[in-house]
């Protein structure tokens, strides 16, 4: 364990673009994969990389993120010095709530003096990727980098998204821009841009410093990374250096995924569907860590007439799931999901607790927790009655049925 280091996993937006799957929960709590949540990763990656001291940053809708944390990542030993800490905002040197990255930092000094870390990590709790961060650690001390910046290529239209940068052949950062509407290119391919990850290493008492002074300005500053710390750090001529993202996932081509689009969030979970997936779940050196409910039992497929068939293919399904009669094509199932006879779901993702009725018709959707769909209905077949219905369908066609959502509703207006 590497004590002199501290990791910082930010996890308080608010995820408006993946809503409604973020209307009841903040977007790192996000269920993905069918057991995981998607600040598994970045926490996986921590203990992965040998760093067991962590602090996870939450503002919005932060219960059922509080509530996985305390029942899937409750194996530290504070005796040993390991921890992961939730800290909400506590408003000790504000009264307001985090008004940017930079500024939940700042609000926490206080808590990173007492870990009195040599190097602070920063991460974001809402990417889905694999990393060693030892390695990115070493590289910015070997540099005597002041900012270390992960990076990787993207395209120009998904560099928008992101902080984009300019890098001279060292390796050190001579220009920063976040979001750019016109992503300047890299010299050497006009059609990337090269892209910041959201992944930081400070020298911590470098860190200390720039977050006071930007603090102090009120009104004239965002408090925010990629809109103010690195960029005037690169203006102040002081050591900022990229690190090339080194995939631990093992593929030909890096795995790198923001989910923060429900469009983003489908595609990702449909990678893990193929044959051979570009995300690699089942390599055991690289574990993935979540809360496992070992409450449920095996899933089960149920019958097997030619024309009543309880089976799933391409689909992942978890413990608790009862394919009775129905049929999965392409889909991720989480816990305790019952698909009744004679229905058809392609290419979805139902999480838990989802009841699929007999001879339901379901294609390119998400269906949240504790649905009830009922027999005969049809979801993301007829994109306009849908939206009449107040679902919410994505640019690229998929469905969304809310956590809860009442769908008997529906067939009872049909039924008078």
């Amino acid at each position: 364990m590497h004590r002199d280091v501290l990791a910082i996993v930010l996890a308080g937006g608010r995820g408006s673009r993946l809503d409604p799957l973020t209307r009841d929960r903040a977007k790192p709590a996000v269920p993905f994969g069918g057991i995981y949540r998607i600040i598994d990763f970045a926490l996986s990656n921590c203990i992965n990389s040998g760093l067991r001291r962590i602090l996870v940053l939450p503002q919005y809708k932060a219960s059922s993120l509080n509530r996985h944390l305390a029942l899937g990542w409750n194996f530290l030993s504070r005796e040993l010095g390991e921890y992961i800490e939730v800290l909400p905002p506590q408003q000790r040197i504000t009264e307001m709530w985090y008004q940017g990255t930079a500024d939940a930092i700042y609000q926490n000094v206080y808590t990173i003096e007492k870990a009195a870390p040599r190097d602070t990590l920063i991460l974001a709790g809402d990417h889905i990727y694999k990393m060693n961060y030892l390695k990115m650690l070493e590289f910015h001390r070997e540099t005597g980098a002041d900012l270390t910046v992960a990076c990787q290529p993207s395209t120009l239209a998904a560099a928008r998204d992101f902080g984009v940068m300019g890098v001279d052949r060292e390796g050190r950062i001579t220009s920063f821009v976040e979001k750019p509407e016109n992503p300047p290119p890299m010299p050497d391919n006009p059609k990337v841009a090269l892209a910041s990850m959201g992944i930081y290493v400070f020298n911590t008492n470098v860190m200390y410093e720039l977050l006071f002074q930007d603090a102090a300005r009120k009104g004239e500053s965002r408090h925010d990374f990629g809109h103010n710390i690195i960029p005037q750090m690169i203006d102040k001529g002081m050591r900022v250096m990229a690190y090339p993202f080194q995939d631990e996932n093992r593929k030909t081509a890096a795995y790198w995924r923001d989910v923060g689009t429900v469009d983003a969030y489908f595609q990702a979970n449909m990678d893990l569907i193929a044959i051979d997936p570009i995300l690699n779940l089942y390599d055991r050196d690289w574990p993935i860590h979540t809360y496992y409910q070992p409450a449920s039992p095996p899933p089960k497929f149920v019958h097997a007439e030619l024309d009543r068939r309880g089976a799933a293919y391409n689909s992942i399904v978890c413990q608790g799931v009862i394919v009775s009669g129905g049929e999965l094509h392409r889909c991720v199932v989480s816990a305790d999901v019952r698909v009744h006879s004679y229905a058809s779901v392609e290419d979805s993702i139902l999480l838990d607790d989802v009841d699929i009725g007999r001879h339901a018709r379901i294609r390119r959707a998400i269906i949240d927790k504790h649905v009830r769909v009922p027999p005969g209905f049809e979801i993301g077949w007829d994109r306009e009655l849908d939206l009449k219905r107040g679902f919410t369908v994505t640019p690229e066609g998929v469905t969304v049925v809310s956590k809860d959502e009442d769908l008997e509703r529906f067939t009872k207006k049909a039924i008078t």
